[in-house]
């Protein structure tokens, strides 16, 4: 690994008097140094895409698929080389953070495919006599220069979602790094940069949050896609003026184990859900709704489960739970953990803390008041409640101001249908736990979790606008 990153402006790479320290979550050791960008960049950066864009707006499918084509034949080169810095930086697991390079190549794939199949629709417009003979195209146009800010939990394959889909619209984009998890972002770009795209198509932008905030300010940018927190999301959307946003702020995700059929299959997704990349996930499982007559039977076999999950040091192939991403962060659940037991909540498992190691913890017999049943909790826990009838679990998971995706384990097609009418969600699961995510599928919530969509054919819709061509043919 480098000890020193640029930053990278259009295909220039920049450094600054702000060195930015990166270090590894596990042990607290710097694992290499870029610098925060300057208020010079700012423009700069901002007029390389608006550069970019008359040429980018104008290339011609295949050349996009081929660009696309080569950067996701650049990262499966260097996959290795992606996936250790993930690990060093994010603290994730190495065996996830393999998966998860495996996804960023395979969501360039994807994007290189729909590139070539950004399709219009032609519509008979003779529906009257005064409109005879008239006939209309309706086509998508790229939009213009894209701010997108992404978060430290997929450090790559987030930026992808933001990156690969702005490529193959047409549109440049400029990616701010989360502060934590820059130099994924930024072995990313040495892979666009040699890919073929245009000068100024993409940028990384480490910076302050002032200067994140005046690029989302500025009229030259006409689109801000944002993954993270609500409060920080919904206060950019405030900022962001007319142009088009797209906000993915996380959730407080929940299941319905409804029957017995394949319990010991339901208990080893909800686990994996549930403490995967320590919880930092924002579709991770946080509340478990179990079927009051399978309680008994479901409760052992998650409590076993979960003793098999290996803590420690992310760069070992063995480990499924590395640390959260600052102490910081582990103090927070730790905190709300021990306010849930002193307000009558049962720990059933874990609960401990060294470091920024947090125990993947289980609670029982909450409230819905309770901190980790509001929240979002971003960590290794989850509650397990039981429920009566479906009816009333499905209404315990909507006793939420989030909505990004939930699940239910169940083989009654009603409660399937009866799920999907009334679940306030953006996404649900069926047999599987919410945190079930595909590269090509439409993903975004509702309520505090969001607008609009991503995945790659649907974050190209956010990011092109439809123009009508009217043709009078008499």
């Amino acid at each position: 690994m480098q000890s020193k990153y640029k930053y990278l402006i259009g295909n220039e790479w920049r450094e600054s008097k702000d060195a930015l320290e990166v270090k590894n979550p596990y042990n607290n050791e710097i694992v290499s140094t870029t610098f925060l960008a300057t208020e010079r960049d700012v423009n700069d950066a901002i007029q390389a895409a608006v550069h970019a864009f008359e040429e980018t707006r104008r290339l011609p499918s295949f050349k996009r698929a081929g660009i696309l084509g080569n950067i996701r034949d650049g990262i499966q080169k260097r996959s290795e080389e992606f996936a250790q810095t993930i690990a060093l930086e994010a603290g994730k697991p190495i065996i996830d953070a393999r998966s998860e390079v495996e996804r960023a190549i395979g969501t360039f794939q994807i994007a290189a495919e729909e590139s070539k199949r950004m399709l219009g629709e032609y519509i008979p417009l003779d529906i009257s006599e005064r409109s005879k003979n008239r006939t209309a195209i309706n086509k998508r146009f790229p939009i213009g220069p894209i701010l997108g800010i992404s978060p430290f939990n997929f450090p790559l394959n987030l930026v992808v979602h933001k990156v690969a889909p702005a490529i193959a619209s047409g549109n440049p984009i400029i990616i701010k790094p989360a502060s934590k998890t820059p130099l994924i972002a930024l072995l990313l770009g040495e892979v666009i940069s040699e890919s073929g795209l245009p000068t100024g198509g993409f940028s990384v932008f480490p910076c302050a949050s002032n200067l994140a905030e005046r690029m989302v300010a500025d009229e030259r940018i006409k689109m801000f896609t944002f993954t993270g927190s609500a409060s920080v999301g919904w206060r950019l959307k405030q900022i962001a003026g007319k142009k088009r946003v797209t906000l993915e702020l996380g959730g407080n995700a929940g299941a319905i184990i409804d029957s017995s059929d394949n319990l010991d299959y339901a208990v080893k997704r909800c686990i994996a859900s549930a403490f995967s990349f320590s919880g930092q996930v924002c579709i991770s499982l946080q509340r478990l709704f179990v079927n009051k007559k399978i309680y008994d039977d479901f409760m052992p076999k998650f409590l076993d489960e979960v003793k098999m999950f290996k803590m420690g040091d992310p760069l070992r192939e063995e480990t499924r739970l590395g640390p959260m991403i600052d102490e910081q962060s582990a103090q927070r659940i730790e905190s709300w953990v021990n306010e849930a037991v002193k307000e009558g909540a049962v720990l059933a498992y874990g609960g401990g803390r060294k470091g920024t190691l947090y125990e993947p913890t289980i609670l029982t017999k909450t409230t819905p008041q309770m901190k980790v049943n509001t929240n979002e909790l971003f960590a290794p826990a989850v509650t397990v409640s039981k429920h009566d009838t479906f009816e009333e679990a499905v209404k315990r998971i909507n006793d939420s101001a989030y909505g990004l995706q939930a699940s239910v384990f169940t083989n009654n097609i009603r409660h399937v249908f009866y799920a999907y009418e009334y679940l306030e969600v953006g996404g649900l699961i069926v047999n599987d736990v919410p945190s079930f995510r595909t590269d090509n599928m439409p993903y975004g919530g509702v309520k505090d979790s969001g607008i609009g969509r991503e995945g790659v054919r649907y974050a190209m819709e956010e990011m092109t606008e439809p123009k009508l061509l009217v043709l009078n043919l008499s």
